[in-house]
């Protein structure tokens, strides 16, 4: 979902440092709270792994320029799910930020859409798994239901992101949006996909259950525990 150079230019690029200060703000705030629950070093291992796993998403899985930006399979709820909202979150951070540093330096001036447009998805999805998912339920025990919804929310808040960020920067040309519109109905296929894969890492997480007992720093403790 990297936006594409040129899409924002000029003095609108500057509402993006207001949206991605604003995100990374509330992650940070996660992860205060992380650290107070279970510890700095299980933080900076979760998040370590995040980090790793965005970069390789974006690097090795496949990824295709489609309309105003790429499609690409960057398993936001998986994230959540297996390690919590805030090492996922600071995981999408920073994975993006290496990748931009080291591999696409092109992508460093659209830094601040581009973690808004995966950040602010992710603490939806927090919200509707708060909503969906009842106490005393972890994780490793959803349904695909429950796996579709987080997933759509997460693929819906990226494209609806995208789609913000291309009319803001180039406005209602029938040109423009028709790109918007064919982003959309690709990246709404990765919906297709995500849901599967949550279930499919959280039946492996299941049948390793055994050799996680008594907790695993890092791993999402929601995931076995019925909190």
């Amino acid at each position: 979902m990297h936006i594409e150079p040129g899409l924002v230019d000029g003095a609108k690029i500057g509402l993006s440092y207001v949206t991605a200060a604003a995100a990374g703000g509330y992650a940070l705030k996660l992860a205060y709270e992380a650290a107070r629950e279970r510890g700095v070093l299980s933080l900076a291992g979760r998040t370590l792994a995040t980090t790793a796993l965005v970069f390789s998403f974006f690097e090795v899985l496949p990824h295709y320029p489609v309309g105003v930006s790429e499609v690409h399979l960057i398993l936001g709820s998986t994230l959540f799910l297996m390690f919590g909202a805030a090492p996922a979150a600071l995981g999408l951070a920073f994975g993006l930020l290496v990748q931009g540093l080291f591999f696409a330096p092109f992508d460093l001036p659209q830094y601040g859409m581009n973690v808004t447009t995966l950040l602010v998805p992710l603490f939806g999805v927090a919200a509707v798994a708060r909503r969906i998912v009842a106490p005393g339920t972890p994780y490793v025990e959803l349904k695909y239901g429950q796996a579709l919804a987080l997933s759509t929310t997460y693929q819906a808040g990226i494209v609806g992101w995208v789609a913000f960020w291309a009319v803001y920067g180039q406005g209602f040309a029938s040109e423009n949006i028709a790109s918007v519109a064919t982003f959309g109905g690709a990246y709404m296929l990765v919906i297709i996909v995500e849901p599967l894969v949550d279930l499919a890492v959280l039946a492996a997480a299941k049948a390793l259950h055994g050799a996680f007992k008594g907790g695993n720093p890092l791993l999402e403790r929601r995931l076995y525990d019925a909190a």
